[in-house]
This record gives C-alpha cells, sequence and structure tokens, in this order.
C-alpha cells in the first residue's frame, strides 16, 4: 500500500528496515513504528501517530495514482482542495469509513483492507 521495499536479506532484517523507513517517512519528532509478522508472507505496521501515518498513506496512494490535489477534492465531491488536503497534511484523521472512501478515491479499483486494531 505504501509502495516501499527493502533489502533486507533476511525477514528479520526486511522487516527492520520497513520500520525505519517508515519512521523516515513519516518525518514527525518522536514518531516510533512498530512492525508485526502475522505470517511468512504479511505483516501488520503500527506507529505512535495515526495522523502522521494516514497523512504518508493518502500522500503515497496519491502520488503512486498521479493524481493531483484538485483531482483528489473532485472524486470526492469536494469544490475545495482543503477538504481532502488536511487528512494528507494530517491536520485530521479520518474515521475508518472515511479512510476507506479516501482510499478508493486515489486508487479507484484498488482492493484495501482497512481495520481499526486493538494494538
Amino acid at each position: 500500500m505504501l509502495e516501499a521495499m527493502t533489502q533486507g536479506r533476511t525477514r528479520k532484517e526486511a522487516l527492520a528496515m520497513i520500520g525505519d523507513w517508515l519512521e523516515t517517512m513519516v518525518d514527525r519528532k518522536g514518531f516510533q513504528a512498530q512492525v508485526y509478522p502475522l505470517s511468512p508472507t504479511t505483516f501488520e505496521i503500527a506507529g505512535s501517530n495515526a495522523a502522521a501515518m494516514t497523512a504518508l498513506l493518502l500522500r503515497r496512494r496519491r502520488e503512486a495514482s498521479g493524481t493531483s490535489l484538485r483531482d483528489m477534492a473532485t472524486r470526492l465531491g469536494s469544490s475545495s482542495r482543503n477538504a481532502y488536503a488536511r487528512y494528507e497534511r494530517g491536520d485530521a484523521v479520518p474515521t475508518v469509513e472515511k479512510l476507506d472512501a479516501l482510499l478508493k478515491a486515489t486508487s479507484p479499483g484498488g482492493d484495501f483492507v482497512i481495520r481499526a486494531s486493538g494494538r
């Protein structure tokens, strides 16, 4: 979902690099990422600032699709790009339902599974 790769030689190295990458990309003082291996092929990531993680996810998805902030506003039925940009800046944290709608707007046809975590 974040369009990232590592050069870890082992799974343990790769997962550690993912955590480091996320902290670097979020670039907020005090932000810490945790990576949880689930199976040999899947993992979950968590972080100390939900708004910052959501902002990174939305920006990376929008950039990967080549969509502008104005295009995003249009897809979401708004005339102001600030309505979407506040999520991408981390000024607001969307609900799980709103995040689902935002991701569908950034990546039409994408298949995402978003859920609230009790971690």
